[in-house]
């Protein structure tokens, strides 16, 4: 009789940026942290295809290239699916949720309402949503998170830091872990702003 595998109660899927790769610093950073709270993790490559043919990182469309690899990934059994997504893998994150069954989107400094992207409006497939945002974002002003953020009433987490966040990952990983408990247990979205910072 053939073995059916087994279900991971909680699956994390990370998209990174457009100019940094699966295993880049945040990610493992955030990897270790649901990992540590027993859940799975899978970091999808948008650099290279299987075959080894690198993507043009500039090419248009680019982003919503991703999307479409994100939606066709072959994803182990799981019940539940968080995306986590940074930057461009913000938006990747988003806009894939429409067609995958996510339970909650965490963002970081997400790629919206950025000009030659498909998707001017990306509405989130789940309403459990928690973004963190730099105050001194040169890349993706904060505004575009606040924005969404008002329009989905998303929690928002607005930090001091850059478009990298490197600065601010000892907060960023508290919030993370706080956020995937809530999942495990199940607990619904948490009032919009409830942990806004100033700068």
């Amino acid at each position: 009789m053939p073995h059916t595998p087994q279900p991971h109660r909680l699956l994390v899927v990370f998209s990174h940026g457009k100019e940094s790769g699966p295993l880049g610093t945040k990610i493992r950073a955030l990897m270790q942290v649901a990992e540590r709270l027993g859940a799975a993790t899978l970091s999808v490559n948008y650099r290279e295809h299987p075959a080894g043919v690198v993507h043009d990182q500039d090419a248009p469309g680019e982003s919503d290239r991703r999307v479409a690899q994100l939606c066709a990934t072959a994803l182990p059994v799981h019940d539940q699916l968080v995306l986590v997504g940074s930057s461009m893998g913000g938006y990747v994150s988003t806009v894939a949720s429409q067609n995958l069954p996510t339970s909650a989107l965490f963002l970081l400094a997400p790629a919206f309402f950025i000009p030659g992207y498909a998707v001017q409006q990306p509405q989130p497939g789940t309403q459990r949503v928690h973004i963190v945002h730099g105050w001194g974002d040169a890349v993706v002003p904060v505004a575009h998170s606040i924005r969404f953020a008002q329009q989905h009433g998303c929690q928002l987490h607005l930090l001091e830091g850059d478009h990298r966040l490197n600065a601010a990952m000892p907060t960023i990983e508290h919030l993370f872990a706080q956020f995937l408990t809530r999942v495990f247990a199940g607990t619904g979205p948490v009032p919009p702003f409830a942990n806004r910072s100033a700068p």
